[in-house]
């Protein structure tokens, strides 16, 4: 398969040999806890084999990635970790931006740590890939492969971008960002403000969301920065994977240039988030179970 593919959006309707059903979405996971340095991290663990880890988007938690059926289709051959971020869930939330940034990427090398992992499979959405680029410049060591989804990670100039203070603020006062909503949203597919308006109540009714603690996570992407030489300079074996209405597409073109060897994936018709969202296409892990067993025959690691 060529590195740069585009998926056009009738085969998403095919199931493919180890595509999501909704039935396969019930199952229930124990929740387990451990400190990551003073702050308590929720995770699950499922399965055996390769461990993977997933880190969830942004204002998001680790049920996003069981609810649409991942964690059941990836625990029936791999050991699958995922876990709240700091800040999110179930998970500790400090209230300061500098308890972020560079320390949700080092969270997942302490999960590793203490979880007696060597090296894992990394695979993270939008906030989860920000994340998934720093630790491949950080420690490129613990990782068998990379996958960054919807997220190209943070520039220097996109990690001290002004919106991310006007979105922080936003969510500190409302508990959603507008503006944030508003900007990830296709063109065509805006929410309406009643639809802001029951997002806006449906978080307020969550107890596990502290708007404080995610809008201190915001703050903290200053320190999330990869230049460009570093992203160029990853060796792990990288898959992107981004829809072709997402707004993080030329940002993912753009990583594809700096990293000529990564395999770029383009979903036709899939968005960042809501009905046409990345997480829920069973075109997500199928590219991932094959990307994994491109590199396992290849011998990468």
């Amino acid at each position: 398969m060529h590195p740069f593919t585009r998926i056009p959006t009738l085969l998403l309707c095919f199931a493919m040999t180890f595509a999501i059903s909704p039935a396969q979405a019930a199952t229930a996971y124990e929740d387990k806890f451990l400190d990551a340095s003073g702050v308590k991290i929720r995770y699950i663990d499922a399965g055996k084999g390769e461990a993977i880890v997933l880190l969830h988007g942004g204002t998001s938690r680790l049920e996003s990635w069981i609810t649409p059926g991942v964690v059941d289709n990836l625990a029936k051959d791999f050991r699958v970790i995922a876990f709240d971020a700091r800040g999110h869930g179930k998970s500790d939330s400090p209230r300061e931006p500098s308890a972020y940034g560079r320390q949700q990427a080092l969270d997942v090398v302490r999960i590793l740590d203490a979880l007696k992992i060597s090296k894992a499979h990394i695979i993270g959405f939008s906030l989860g890939s920000s994340t998934v680029a720093q630790l491949l410049t950080l420690h490129p060591e613990r990782f068998l492969t990379g996958v960054q989804v919807a997220g190209a990670g943070r520039s220097p100039e996109e990690a001290n971008d002004p919106r991310i203070e006007t979105e922080a603020a936003e969510i500190a006062r409302d508990c959603i960002s507008r503006s944030r909503v508003m900007r990830q949203a296709p063109a065509g597919m805006k929410p309406t403000e009643e639809d802001i308006q029951q997002r806006i109540a449906a978080c307020r009714a969550d107890r596990t969301f502290d708007p404080l603690a995610v809008a201190a996570s915001l703050r903290g992407y200053k320190d999330q920065a990869v230049t460009a030489e570093q992203m160029a300079a990853v060796k792990v074996p990288t898959l992107g994977i981004v829809g072709t209405l997402d707004h993080t597409l030329k940002a993912m073109q753009l990583l594809k240039t700096l990293r000529p060897a990564m395999k770029l994936v383009l979903l036709e018709g899939i968005s960042h988030t809501g009905k046409t969202g990345i997480q829920g296409t069973p075109a997500l892990v199928s590219e991932i179970r094959a990307f994994i067993a491109e590199q396992r025959q290849a011998k990468t690691y």
